[in-house]
């Protein structure tokens, strides 16, 4: 088993790189940086990972990575898709700051990824064809949707972590996550960073979502049949 104090370090390291701008063959370095983090008590077989009742995301911390690791996977593909043909009429200054929250997205993906190394679940198909992404509206209408959700849930899922390196790496995580949802949200109405459907105004507290919750919000937008019976709870 892995040193919990060695592990932590490297994976604080690791986290703390600036992915600001990352580039493609800095997103291979990163996931290939990462291949030291094991999984302690590992849950989830290749043949566990597609059958009738869905791709199974595991139990235990196996599980609530592998669902991280779905939201992220959403997360990265959308970002992709935006920047693949931006909307017209988009400003330089939006454009990199989309590509930006983009780069983040993926080096989530890969991140996670390589820490599950073979309890990863497959690489799930995604349905946007919901989204106008033609349009600035729709666009930054689902950012805001899907960084609100990716709050609420890492959020959520923080008290079902037993392992505390891993819960630190969420915790770093989510604080990019509830950056990126606050810039949509500027962009899309200035001076809206924050709102009371997803902070309690009364305590300041962000407002968390169960994974049932999250993936039912989610299964609109991921085909691959998600089975997350085994999660913690």
């Amino acid at each position: 088993m892995t040193n919990n104090t060695a592990l932590q370090d490297k994976a604080h390291l690791e986290m703390s790189k600036d992915t600001s701008h990352i580039s493609r063959r800095k997103f291979l370095n990163y996931a290939g940086a990462t291949t030291g983090i094991v999984l302690i008590g590992a849950a989830c077989s290749k043949d566990d990972n597609n059958n009738d009742s869905g791709v199974n995301l595991g139990s235990g911390d196996t599980g609530i990575l592998n669902y991280a690791y779905a939201l992220e996977q959403l997360e990265a593909a959308f970002y992709i898709k935006v920047a693949s043909a931006f909307y017209a009429g988009i400003s330089n200054d939006e454009k990199a700051l989309l590509t930006d929250i983009r780069d983040h997205e993926v080096a989530h993906r890969e991140f996670f990824k390589a820490a599950l190394k073979g309890d990863a679940i497959q690489a799930l198909e995604v349905d946007f064809s919901s989204i106008d992404f033609a349009s600035r509206d729709s666009v930054l209408a689902t950012a805001k949707a899907f960084e609100d959700l990716g709050v609420s849930a890492y959020n959520g899922a923080g008290a079902l972590i037993t392992n505390p390196v891993y819960l630190t790496l969420a915790g770093k995580i989510v604080s990019v996550e509830a950056r990126h949802a606050a810039l949509i949200r500027d962009r899309i109405s200035n001076g809206s960073f924050v709102g009371p459907d997803v902070v309690d105004m009364s305590t300041g507290l962000e407002m968390s979502k169960t994974p049932s919750m999250v993936l039912g919000i989610a299964g609109k937008y991921i085909k691959t049949k998600i089975n997350a019976s085994n999660l913690p709870s």
